[in-house]
This record gives C-alpha cells, structure tokens and sequence, in this order.
C-alpha cells in the first residue's frame, strides 16, 4: 500500500495528510471546500477534486470529516466511496462518529471488497501536525494489520480495541470523560479561588496528587489559565460528541448519573456559549438558577 488519500483536509486532515507525506507516501488530498486540496499542493499533496477521483486512485483512504451523516454521504452518497473506491480498498476513519452508522457503513463497503476501520484519534490539530497523536482502532485483525504501516507515520500511539464499532464507542467514552473532567475541575478551581487559594497553585497541586485528570493536566495550563481558548476544537465539536455520548448510554441502558448530568450542563451551555467558541469555553458556564 504506497497511495494515500485523505478526504477532509481541516485541521485534522490537513495534519494526517502532511504527516503521511513526510513518512513516504504518495498522498492524495480532496475537500468540500474550493482550494483547500490545492492549497497542500505545495507540500507534496497531491489534489482531487472528487470523491471518485480520489476514491478510485488510493490504497488507504483516511476520512476526518465532522460527523457520521457527512461520513454516510462521502461513503454511500452518489458518486461516494462505495461506488467508485477499488476493491481492496481500506477506509479508516478518523471521525468521532456514531457506532451504529459506522456499522452501517462498514457492512456497505464490504459488498463493494473494501475494507473499513474506525480509527478515531486524539491529540488534536498538533498531534496531527507532528504524529504524536493517539488512535483507538476498530475492525478485522487483517484491516488493522494492513493499514499499520501507514498509521504508524500519522500516530504515536495506537490500541485495536475490538471489531468495527469498538473504536468509535472507545472515543466516545473518552471525549465523555473530557467533558465531565472539565465541568469537575471548573467547580474545584472556583471553589479554591472562593476560598482564596490561588487557582494556578491548586492545579499545579493536584498534578502532584490524585486528584489530576486530563483537564488539570492539559487543558487549564495550556489554554485556560493564559486565556488562549484556541485548543482547535469547538463548542459545537463537543457537544455533538457528548450527545453520541448520552445515546451511548441510553441505547446500552447504563447507570450513569454523573455523565448524564454533565451531559445535561453540556447542552444547557449552549444558551450562553456559541458554537463557534473553544470548547475549553465550558469552565465559565455557571447554569442560571
């Protein structure tokens, strides 16, 4: 597998891709968005400007598209990946997606000869800048196989965690632990500086101790306490990840009032906080009584 196509070239994509070149690979590039492909001709992407054209040209097609229904019509939509990808063909998908779409589609594509794996990631636009992000990856032990090589060069860290499916509900889990850890170190950094503790030597303190979590860790010294919010994920991103969250837990039926409360306060934080907004934005939603 020497060809690489990469569909969606935003801040994610456009790392995977530029990553996939530097490790060796031809890299094909198509985007909605006139000149996006284009404008990565210069650092060796080469641009389509179709599905078709791109589908029908690679070995590995890697898709970093906003959300499963976009996911569905570049797959299944007219003149889509079922229809023009070649047989042998693998898509990975790199989408924090439904589990149950993803089935859908995998089981599409396999009547077409094409391989599927969901391989959501995390690390943000600087992990896939630099290859040091992390993939939870989903599908046959053979896919996943086939398509190492060509992972190993956009990632640092990857876990196949089950077949189709089980790398989507594994991200989605995790990005529900992102936002609970959040909202939870929200109310522990007002209630020191309540007391009057400073909020800086509090998380430095719980880094120390048990209490860390990836917000403490990552996200209040990286773009919180510098008022930076420019982490590359937004509000809307979030909350659409959150509410495949809740419909994770509704349709397996689990007890979890914690992230179903954090769920809750997620979506009432859009009466106050736009979609558009860094997601890190959520430490400041204090909910109206």
């Amino acid at each position: 597998m020497k060809t690489v196509g990469v569909i969606g070239l935003g801040n994610m994509g456009r790392g995977m891709a530029r990553s996939a070149r530097r490790g060796g690979y031809r890299v094909l590039g198509f985007d909605a968005a006139p000149g996006v492909a284009q404008a990565l001709e210069a650092d060796g992407i080469e641009a389509r400007t179709s599905i078709a054209a791109i589908a029908g040209e690679v070995d590995v097609l890697i898709l970093s598209l906003p959300t499963s229904a976009i996911v569905e019509e570049v797959v299944l939509g007219q003149g889509g990946v079922a229809s023009s990808g070649k047989r042998g063909l693998i898509v990975v998908d790199t989408t924090t997606a439904d589990p149950n779409s993803t089935k859908k589609v995998a089981a599409a594509l396999a009547e077409c000869g094409i391989g599927f794996v969901d391989g959501p990631v995390s690390g943000g636009p600087k992990g896939a800048a630099t290859a040091t992000m992390t993939m939870v990856l989903g599908g046959t032990e053979a896919d996943v196989a086939a398509v190492e090589p060509i992972l190993a060069v956009i990632s640092a860290k990857r876990v196949h965690v089950g077949p189709v499916g089980a790398g989507h509900v594994t991200k989605i889990i995790n990005n529900m632990l992102t936002g609970v850890h959040l909202l939870a170190a929200s109310e522990a950094v007002r209630a020191a500086k309540a007391s009057g503790v400073d909020p800086e030597k509090l998380v430095e303190a719980l880094n120390g101790g048990s209490g860390r979590n990836s917000a403490t860790l990552t996200n209040y010294p990286t773009w919180i306490f510098n008022d930076k919010f420019d982490s590359g994920f937004t509000m809307k991103l979030m909350r659409k990840d959150v509410r495949l969250a809740m419909a994770l837990l509704d349709g397996v039926h689990a007890n979890a009032p914690i992230a179903q409360e954090a769920g809750r306060l997620w979506a009432a934080s859009e009466a106050s906080i736009g979609d558009a907004e860094d997601f890190n934005r959520i430490v400041q939603f204090i909910e109206s009584k």
